[in-house]
């Protein structure tokens, strides 16, 4: 729906565009016939709305909670639908009923958060622990005399680890 400041706007701008158009020596005399569009007539049909802000035909709305928070043990007529006869019905009952998915109210985010920094807490602890008590390498590397530069291969080959060789520590 549009708001009549727009409506009256454009209806203004449309009148002096009319105004402010050259009419041209070649353009005919006679104007084509166009669809009446009466901006008076958009305007009182605005005007002749009902006030409806839920647009629901004025039923009565009870408030919106849903079936399973209500008391299971009340003297309800429907005891399987909490609900006594002769009550209007929320127009969202499909959502608000008894048979509809239920509200995950078994634990606060707080304290998921809580639960979840505890878990990681212990995870990062294992690790310090096992680092910190990890055993360094239980040997030194052997040492061979020319380094087995022949039974490794001769010129090119890659050889072993030699007496004064810098120990790669881990």
């Amino acid at each position: 729906m549009l708001s009549r400041r727009a409506l009256t706007l454009a209806a203004t701008s449309a009148r002096s565009l009319a105004r402010t158009r050259p009419q041209s020596q070649i353009q005919p005399r006679f104007r084509i016939p166009r669809a009446q569009f009466s901006v008076a007539r958009c305007l009182k049909a605005a005007g002749e709305e009902i006030d409806d802000p839920e647009m629901n035909n004025n039923y009565i709305n009870p408030p919106r909670i849903k079936r399973q928070h209500r008391d299971p043990y009340a003297n309800w007529d429907d005891k399987q639908e909490r609900r006594n006869f002769g009550e209007p019905v929320h127009e969202d009952n499909d959502v608000l009923g008894i048979f509809a998915l239920e509200d995950y109210t078994f634990m606060s985010t707080a304290r998921g958060l809580l639960l979840w920094a505890g878990f990681i807490t212990c995870v990062l602890g294992v690790y310090y622990g096992v680092s910190y008590t990890y055993p360094g390498k239980p040997s030194a590397p052997r040492e061979l005399e020319g380094g087995l530069f022949e039974e490794l291969g001769g010129p090119g080959a890659v050889r072993a680890h030699m007496a004064g060789d810098p120990v790669d520590e881990e």
